[in-house]
């Protein structure tokens, strides 16, 4: 029998996955879709902006935990200790190092560091993979942006001239797409899978060395390779002679795939199951303690059973939640208990912009310390049922640029508690 059931397959329910199969449990991850990783540059943010710690970037997120709690003692990250906090952060590298990527932190310990965006603004990031990093804006060597002629999504003139404002020296230039593809109809995931070609590789090594002066780096899009990105990395740097560095385009996201894709293989190398395209639509409990999960097939509902089950569905733009136009808003699976405004007319702040961001964002379901749903009285609501990521109460993770962080650390907590409570009934069984 599976001993956990994850419904949800973004980076909170694959971090859950390892973490239980390290423990040794049976693990079972089911999933409408493909989760936030496919829309993010695949970095980590741990914490990068809050209104209460500052207007600019936050430069330590770590440090910053209990100004945050202070200003929030219901944020997520106080279900933890900052020991728990740094300690699942590692995990997440040991984890995407066994899956062929390495990430790591700025060079000062504990710090963010700065990336360019798409359109050339810092990007306060707290891990970064191996071709982001020599994008660094706290270097010094000045940078050329390399786009290709008739790729979508990617302006290196308009990030030349962002990163000019502040303060870097930056200037663009074009290449052929030619050199890549001999079709003008591309996304950035198509490209990024035929330069896993060794012979494509070296023909635009040789291109992007003809442009570059003396002492720069090297900006491109992120399209070096797919499968073989870390060898494709290595042949380019070795190529040209100077460091060259990633910057992720609009969605989709090589970067975000990437991870996705790697730590999926190294979960279902180590015995996870995962399948995709199964919407959990309802469930069976009896006494308090869930039976089943239901998902939608051509015939009639799968059954999936489980010892437990862990709720990684993400919030209100992950589709965890639904509402409608009374203003009522609720978790899609269970019906669980929600910490929202209560009227729609609290949803919004007048402002779309607004420094405080909107409180609809915020909502999610309440947790205690062990990660169990809880009601109004602080009860778990199912005996066997916890709950990670970004469907917890009382964050905004895309405004907090915290989504990775929250995703990881409970991840990690709620699969290690849920490891605990089944050690514990074996024990009391003998």
């Amino acid at each position: 029998m599976t001993d956990l059931l994850i419904i949800g397959a973004g980076l909170t329910g694959l971090m859950a996955g390892y973490t239980a199969a390290k423990a040794g449990l049976n693990v079972h991850i089911i999933a409408k879709g493909m989760g936030a990783t496919h829309w993010s540059a695949g970095t980590v943010d741990v914490l990068g902006y809050h209104a209460q710690l500052g207007p600019g970037p936050v430069p330590r997120p770590l440090e910053s935990r209990e100004a945050l709690l202070a200003a929030n003692p219901q944020h997520p990250y106080g279900l933890l200790s900052p020991e728990q906090l740094q300690s699942a952060l590692d995990e997440f590298q040991r984890f995407a190092e066994q899956a062929g990527l390495s990430y790591a932190g700025a060079d000062t310990p504990g710090a963010n560091r700065l990336l360019p965006s798409p359109v050339g603004a810092p990007r306060p990031v707290f891990l970064a993979p191996a071709g982001q990093q020599d994008g660094d804006l706290g270097q010094s060597a000045p940078m050329l942006i390399i786009g290709f002629e008739g790729m979508r999504d990617f302006y290196p003139r308009l990030i030349a001239e962002n990163l000019g404002k502040l303060g870097m020296t930056a200037r663009s230039a074009w290449l052929p797409l030619s050199l890549i593809s001999d079709s003008r109809d591309r996304n950035s995931v198509q490209l990024a899978k035929l330069l896993d070609n060794p012979i494509r590789v070296k023909r635009l090594a040789a291109a992007v060395k003809r442009l570059a002066h003396p002492g720069e780096r090297i900006g491109l899009p992120a399209i070096l390779g797919f499968a073989e990105h870390e060898s494709v990395l290595k042949t380019m740097v070795e190529q040209v002679g100077l460091p060259i560095f990633e910057i992720p385009t609009l969605p989709p996201s090589v970067p975000g795939i990437r991870l996705h894709t790697a730590l999926r293989r190294r979960l279902e190398r180590m015995g996870v199951r995962i399948d995709t395209g199964m919407e959990a639509l309802g469930f069976t409990a009896q006494d308090g303690v869930i039976q089943w999960v239901e998902s939608e097939t051509s015939a009639r509902p799968l059954k999936h059973r489980a010892r437990s089950f862990l709720l990684a569905t993400g919030g209100v733009l992950g589709g965890g939640f639904n509402s409608d136009h009374t203003g009522r808003i609720w978790e899609t699976i269970f019906d669980l208990p929600l910490a929202a405004p209560t009227k729609r007319s609290e949803w919004f702040r007048p402002r779309f912009l607004d420094p405080a961001g909107q409180p609809v964002f915020q909502a999610g379901v309440p947790v205690n310390r062990e990660f169990q749903p809880v009601n109004t009285r602080g009860e778990p609501v199912f005996a066997n049922l916890w709950a990670a990521g970004g469907l917890l109460a009382h964050a905004d993770p895309l405004r907090e640029r915290s989504l990775e962080g929250i995703a990881i650390a409970t991840g990690t907590m709620a699969a290690q508690a849920v490891a605990r409570r089944q050690a514990e009934a074996r024990t009391n069984a003998i």
